[in-house]
């Protein structure tokens, strides 16, 4: 991946470390938020029935794995080969990013049963019985976080490397409407 400031043949091995770990926290943080919310959503709701549940860390931990497995996909540069106007290559793209972390999502439920003694059939069953339904949401739901990433991401290659950042952090100038004493 390319900097702002540098082409992928001058780009050292170090600044690339250091641009992957930065997006990598990013996207952890982004994550983590979405996430967060969630659970404090389904606490509340939950709680109105009178069940008890907050489980700490999972947000943190869940944000950290699909963040590792999201760049995974980058790193196989996965959809990237797809060209068309920049609303279908975000769409086709959200689409398979949420295939990939449904398939890991897959084999690490399978990881976690053999680490507590299940078999890999008995984890899949479950995973697909009577997880389908929440799992069918969830899915839902991650797409719906995976577009605005995904989108961030596409205009920031569409408008040039770095521009979509400067655009949305730089300090623009009033207006002449409010120069003038006219309010929006």
């Amino acid at each position: 991946m390319a900097t702002a400031n540098h082409s992928p043949s001058t780009e050292t091995l170090a600044q690339r470390a250091k641009q992957e770990l930065r997006e990598y926290a990013l996207l952890s943080v982004y994550l983590f938020v979405c996430f967060g919310a969630l659970i404090l959503y389904k606490t509340a709701i939950l709680g109105d029935e009178g069940i008890s549940y907050l489980p700490s860390g999972l947000a943190a931990i869940k944000a950290l794995i699909l963040a590792k497995f999201i760049m995974l996909g980058h790193m196989i540069r996965l959809g990237d080969r797809r060209r068309s106007r920049v609303v279908y290559v975000i769409a086709y793209k959200a689409l398979l990013y949420l295939i990939l972390l449904l398939v890991l999502s897959v084999v690490e439920e399978v990881i976690v049963g053999l680490v507590h003694g299940r078999t890999s059939a008995a984890s899949l069953a479950e995973f697909g019985g009577d997880k389908l339904r929440q799992t069918l949401a969830t899915s839902l739901i991650m797409l719906l976080i995976l577009i605005p990433y995904l989108a961030s991401r596409e205009l920031n290659v569409a408008l040039g490397e770095g521009r979509l950042w400067t655009l949305v952090f730089e300090h623009r100038p009033a207006q002449a409407t409010e120069s003038k004493g006219v309010k929006p």
